[in-house]
């Protein structure tokens, strides 16, 4: 594989943005040029109307093509000089004047670059097995809302054969209702209750899919929740919240804006006192003293208080919390206990 075909490796070409950015149709190529380090180089870089690539480079001091860089192994600072300057001419091409092209049929790169517009996930391909099966994963939970895999027909269709991709979406407790639509299968390879497969052959619009899409995202959308110890000695935190719902907090590495927080005040209360939604998070904030160092903090907002005595220390235990140093997560089991009323 030669430098071109590396750096436009499953980019499909949009010709009429190959032409704004400066190339020209000569003949049955459309041909574009630059120079470079300081003038001493040119690169002319072709493309043919399927979106294949070709590129010189030629040394203007002594008007010939300069093809050392191209040489395997060829070693030496001026060489190495010339390969990533050219390359970062064709990267800006690419960035230009190609689209992403992740999968073999048309839908599914259409749906592929939807999604990262929409949700800026791209396809992670995780299997060195199956190289074309692309996954969508929330960048909150980590959990799957996606993947686009190339199996045969035959998977999921009874006496049908032929090379097929489809995208298998989580629509939990409607997914028996969308398998009576057409396209829409049971699950492959996925839990059945939950998941259905979508063949990407047109049969359901691009616009249909994204809806489907958007339920499985929702579904993978799982806030986290936290338990973070709040210490009155230090800041006045029963109070914080009598003259605004939103302060800033100091944040833990993990916790992502729509996290759910709950304040743990501890003695004289020893109790989880708030529950809060983390609104902004990564804010840069330099502090240091002898009890405390902050990096960053975030704003969260108030949704409930606790009394006092509702979930106190000693209620706690009893879900295997011992203690509460800094920001843990809230097993299921408290969540379901804080959320019941």
């Amino acid at each position: 594989m030669n430098i071109e075909e590396k750096v436009f490796k499953k980019e499909k070409l949009n010709i009429e943005k190959l032409i704004a950015f400066g190339f020209v149709k000569e003949e049955n190529l459309y041909k574009y040029s630059k120079e470079f380090m300081n003038g001493n180089f040119r690169a002319d870089v072709f493309v043919d109307e399927n979106g294949n690539v070709e590129g010189k480079v030629y040394d203007l001091e002594v008007n010939e093509e300069y093809t050392n860089f191209r040489i395997e192994g060829a070693i030496g600072e001026f060489v190495n000089t010339v390969k990533e300057e050219y390359i970062k001419i064709l990267e800006e091409v690419r960035k230009n004047c190609f689209e992403k092209e992740y999968f073999v049929f048309k839908q599914s790169n259409r749906i592929a670059n939807k999604v990262y517009e929409k949700y800026k996930v791209m396809p992670e391909f995780l299997w060195d097995k199956f190289p074309e099966h692309g996954v969508f994963r929330n960048k909150r939970s980590g959990k799957w809302f996606g993947i686009i895999m190339n199996i045969d027909k035959s998977k999921i269709i009874p006496n049908k054969e032929g090379k097929i991709e489809v995208l298998n979406v989580k629509l939990d407790d409607e997914t028996e209702k969308y398998l009576k639509q057409k396209g829409i299968y049971p699950a492959y390879h996925l839990s059945k209750k939950s998941w259905a497969s979508i063949i990407l052959d047109d049969t359901l619009t691009d616009e249909k899919i994204m809806e489907l899409i958007e339920i499985s995202y929702q579904n993978s959308d799982i806030k986290g929740e936290w338990l973070i110890p709040a210490n009155p000695k230090y800041y006045d935190v029963i109070n914080a919240f009598n003259d605004k719902d939103t302060i800033t907090w100091k944040q833990s590495n993990n916790i992502l804006v729509g996290d759910i927080i709950y304040l743990y005040v501890a003695e004289p209360y020893s109790a989880i006192m708030f529950k809060c939604e983390a609104v902004e998070t990564n804010i840069p904030y330099e502090y240091k003293d002898k009890n405390l160092s902050i990096k960053k903090i975030m704003k969260i907002k108030l949704l409930k208080r606790y009394n006092q005595d509702e979930y106190t220390f000693e209620k706690l235990k009893s879900y295997g919390i011992r203690a509460i140093r800094g920001p843990r997560s809230v097993t299921e089991k408290l969540s379901k206990e804080l959320n019941k009323k």
